[in-house]
């Protein structure tokens, strides 16, 4: 199958490879970028494809799914695509009704309340069954990417997950979460191995559909401190990863990189560091030298441009980006934003942010 440019699977052969050296840690001849949410409102032609459907509607179209993760790469030489779906699609898949409301974010209409609410759940192993969905989005995307950059699946942690179940939507203190892991560890900790037996098939699956690196958005861990965090988000943080792998090796599938990003979980770097992932994400709070110090050399570091950054100006992007280059240093390194994409966000400057992180990585090499 090889010598018509398809790759093991019968997908297109990989064109740029970049980004997938670097989260394992080999040598890159530049620094490789993509953005969290480069898919989004900021561009028009986002805005003009969501417009007609539904959020979750929009999640259950594979063809949309994958027109919207093509979108950024048409416009920036970004060096990974990351497919367009959401982590509530998880608790949807669990039972659990999910809307999205204008303006206002997420609603769970009915959240867990009590211990009790837990029975409602559906059994995690059918849960890979329920997001065939997405499977078929990474297929479709993966083929139409024609072997341009590598595709990165994507999941939100088991502690991430739960408060949203909890709270029924965003919060700004998690109390309610909160409450529940000191009120109910037992039930907290029966709920959080719900979500990875659900989590383990789904990003496994995610490889088998054709996803070559894989993310963990651990959004929430900020609300955390360091105590909360070692006892209900690292130990399912760390299983998810080995169990994946696990998995993987059983499946008779190729090994892929995994990155966890833990939003302002600085006071946990270390142990993220060996938690079993490749690469660790950081966001914009973290001083890159700091980090680097912190976790060594065994990991790739990804980020962490604050994404109000990119309201200065193509030139002021330019000064910034050479400096968190410098930071970070030329290997072991990929260039993101700390957080994602703001929907206000001018496209040019997401572009003239691309060109940049390449432009310098290039120029440090040489000197």
């Amino acid at each position: 199958m090889e010598e018509n440019g398809l790759g093991p699977q019968g997908f297109p052969e990989l064109k740029n490879d970049t980004f997938l050296r670097a989260a394992w840690g080999e040598e890159t001849d530049y620094t490789p970028v993509w953005c969290m949410r480069q898919a989004g409102r900021y561009l028009p032609e986002f805005r003009e494809t969501r417009a007609a459907q539904d959020f979750f509607s929009t999640c259950r179209s594979p063809e949309a799914c994958c027109e919207l993760t093509l979108q950024p790469l048409r416009r920036f030489p970004l060096d990974a695509a990351i497919i367009f779906s959401d982590i509530l699609v998880v608790p949807q898949a669990l039972g659990m009704e999910v809307t999205m409301v204008p303006g206002k974010g997420p609603s769970f209409p009915e959240p867990l309340r009590e211990e009790q609410d837990l029975e409602r759940l559906r059994d995690p192993a059918v849960v890979a069954s329920e997001l065939g969905y997405v499977f078929q989005a990474i297929t479709l995307t993966r083929q139409r990417l024609a072997g341009r950059v590598p595709l990165i699946g994507f999941a939100g942690a088991p502690w991430t997950l739960m408060t949203y179940m909890v709270e029924g939507g965003g919060s700004s203190t998690m109390a309610q979460a909160k409450r529940w892991l000191y009120q109910r560890p037992q039930a907290s900790h029966q709920l959080l191995r719900i979500l990875t037996d659900a989590l383990v098939p789904y990003l496994v699956g995610q490889v088998a559909a054709g996803a070559q690196a894989l993310q963990l958005f651990e959004s929430h861990a900020g609300h955390l401190g360091p105590q909360l965090f070692n006892k209900f988000a690292l130990p399912y943080i760390r299983d998810v990863a080995k169990r994946v792998k696990a998995r993987l090796r059983e499946a008779g599938l190729a090994p892929v990189p995994m990155i966890i990003f833990a939003k302002d979980g600085h006071f946990a770097l270390e142990e993220l560091s060996q938690a079993g992932y490749e690469v660790v994400g950081l966001d914009w709070t973290v001083a890159p030298k700091k980090a680097r110090e912190c976790v060594g050399k065994t990991v790739t570091l990804q980020g962490n441009l604050d994404p109000c950054a990119l309201y200065a100006s193509e030139e002021e992007i330019g000064q910034l980006v050479k400096q968190m280059l410098d930071d970070f240093g030329p290997q072991r390194y990929i260039a993101n934003l700390g957080h994602g994409l703001y929907p206000d966000m001018d496209p040019e400057h997401v572009g003239a942010f691309v060109d940049a992180v390449h432009k310098h990585s290039r120029l440090l090499r040489q000197n």
